[in-house]
């Protein structure tokens, strides 16, 4: 990861949308005013805003499957464990402790016993009560029904008596038990090592069953460090500070530091930018392609200014960009066709043309190809290159002869943004130049989008995968058979390329379960190679990522899964001393930069 320095003037006040702006830091800690003790370095106070290109799907955790939900929600609701921001580390969330058995089957947690839920008029008047073991058993009942989440893959085939309360077979999770109101006891069918990431998912968030008997899938009261604010605008999310959070830092202050944090809808990229310049948001991730060379050249004598406004960093995700086949309808239930048309993208003429050299050539499979996965077989995986000549052979072989008799085909993407409708419109144009096929190309919502690809309702769809946890594990349960539906009718929640192949969920299932991290990524390897010869998906880019966010915002660390936990961050100008301090930090490019 390389850092550069940018100063960019701007002239904007922080507009706080949940609370009072004009709170001090006097050093005293009764006071009615929040206030970090004597001699922190921290600072409460100050609006961290914050652009995406399309509303939240849902603020429910378990229905929570994309990326915008899921930023917002892990700012509302906290679960037994969180992921480090900084290195992806698992953390204690609610949970004070937690043990394993010999067998690697039994977690045991132990609760803090200072956790309450948000003040909401669900609760006895209007207090937020203490959460207790058994509030987790209830959520973790409400992930896995079919009737209230769509993630119920999560604990299926992992925790035991999963299955068994998913199938209506039995009235609760047996696997899952309060034992007292702060020890909760999870039972695992296998050791799986994975299985701790998926209790630091949103979706693994606790509820309280007083906010979901009243508001059901629409409730938005957590134990998080925010709370959600009713908004006065559609074009924005504000979430506020929760007075009563339970997590505190090693001063002693009680976390959050912000006042608030908003979400602000924006369609385009480009303006997003002016905003930013204007400081209207407070940091950019997703720098737009064409302004990158455009920002640095502009900024070019200002990289040794001290102290600098505002960093750029550029990182590579953990986020693969794809398109997906209905491969159980036709044309795409031809193997062949779904080959011949992932031999007719020209992926380097994509990167370099349309993405501005943003992004990784997607040679491999859907795994992306970064720091954390060095260990991974790579080499096990055979990716698709450009061959137009093999391209036309093959869509011949599955009966449509330099495209003649190839039915309608429409590829949806999601409105916002433009990057997503110029990928399409070449690739539209690359179909038809290679194989002399017409793809359609249509724009929906977002959550349109998703919805259509659960039900098939077209035969392509632009997707992208960003990572649920560290591993390549998390890319893989993607494509896991289990979770497609037997009928048409049905969503498929997850696999919504509808894939299956039995080699490839014994091997992944293998891997899901296997201690030995060498071993297991050699499962994982070998399943990929199984999946990508079958062609499910046309894997186009490996993303990377440019973001710019102003100096004053402290404790920011942006990683490879863009998951943000924005309890810790605090505003606070940096000064010319700090960056003498921090010099061979910054020379190095260490990510750990104490501002």
């Amino acid at each position: 990861m390389s850092k550069i320095f940018v100063s960019i003037i701007a002239l904007a006040f922080l507009v706080s949308c949940g609370s009072s702006s004009t709170e001090k830091n006097d050093g005293d800690t009764s006071s009615a005013l929040r206030a970090t003790k004597k001699g922190s370095k921290y600072i409460y106070g100050g609006v961290l805003k914050l652009a995406q290109e399309e509303r939240f799907v849902t603020l429910f955790p378990a229905d929570v499957e994309d990326a915008i939900s899921s930023k917002i929600v892990s700012q509302i609701h906290d679960g037994l464990v969180k992921f480090s921001s900084k290195d992806l580390s698992i953390l204690n969330a609610i949970a004070d402790n937690w043990t394993m058995d010999e067998s690697q089957t039994v977690y045991t947690f132990t609760l803090k016993d200072n956790v309450y839920f948000h003040d909401d008029a669900c609760f006895e008047e209007g207090k937020g009560r203490k959460v207790i073991a058994s509030d987790f058993k209830y959520a973790f009942e409400i992930m896995t029904s079919k009737e209230t989440s769509q993630n119920t893959h999560l604990f299926k085939d992992r925790v035991v008596g999963a299955s068994d309360y998913l199938e209506g077979k039995a009235s609760e999770i047996s696997g899952i038990q309060a034992i007292d109101n702060q020890t909760l006891q999870i039972t695992i069918l296998k050791p799986q090592s994975s299985f701790i990431y998926l209790l630091a998912l949103p979706n693994a968030s606790v509820i309280a069953h007083e906010a979901f008997d009243k508001y059901g899938n629409k409730m938005t009261v957590g134990a998080g460090a925010f709370q959600y604010v009713e908004p006065t605008s559609p074009s924005e999310t504000c979430l506020t500070y929760n007075k009563n959070y339970y997590l505190k830092d090693e001063d002693g202050n009680q976390l959050p530091y912000l006042d608030s944090v908003v979400f602000k809808y924006i369609p385009t990229k480009l303006s997003e930018l002016e905003m930013f310049r204007t400081k209207d948001i407070s940091f950019l991730y997703g720098l737009p392609t064409s302004k990158i060379a455009e920002v640095v050249a502009d900024n070019i004598a200002n990289f040794k200014n001290k102290p600098p406004q505002t960093i750029l960093i550029r990182e590579p995700e953990m986020i693969t960009q794809y398109y997906e086949f209905n491969s159980q309808v036709p044309p795409f239930d031809n193997i062949k066709v779904r080959k011949a048309l992932n031999y007719a993208v020209n992926r380097e003429r994509l990167i370099n043309n349309i993405l501005n050299g943003q992004g990784t050539i997607g040679d491999k499979g859907i795994t992306p190809r970064i720091k954390s996965f060095g260990d991974y077989n790579f080499n096990a995986i055979e990716g698709y290159s450009y061959n137009p000549k093999l391209a036309r052979e093959l869509l011949k072989e599955a009966g449509y002869p330099n495209g003649e008799g190839f039915p309608p085909v429409r590829l949806e993407i999601n409105l916002g943004g433009n990057k997503h409708k110029l990928v399409a419109t070449e690739l539209q144009y690359q179909f038809f130049d290679v194989l002399g096929i017409h793809v359609e190309v249509e724009q929906v919502s977002f959550a349109d989008k998703v919805e259509h690809s659960k039900y098939g309702k077209s035969e392509m769809f632009r997707s992208a995968w960003v990572a649920d946890y560290p591993s390549p594990e998390s890319f893989l349960s993607v494509f896991y058979g289990e979770n497609v539906p037997a009928s048409l009718d049905e969503p498929s929640n997850l696999n919504t390329m509808r894939y299956k192949n039995e080699m490839f969920d014994s091997l992944y299932i293998k891997g899901t379960q296997t201690a030995d991290k060498a071993e297991r990524f050699e499962y994982f390897a070998k399943a990929e190679g199984i999946m990508m010869e079958e062609s499910p998906v046309i894997i186009l880019w490996y993303q990377e990522n440019y973001t710019l966010y102003h100096s004053e915002v402290r404790n920011f660390y942006y990683n490879a899964m863009e998951y943000f936990d924005f309890s810790g961050v605090y505003m606070k100008e940096v000064t010319a001393e700090e960056i003498e301090a921090a010099k061979d930090k910054l020379q190095s490019g260490d990510a750990a930069v104490p501002f």
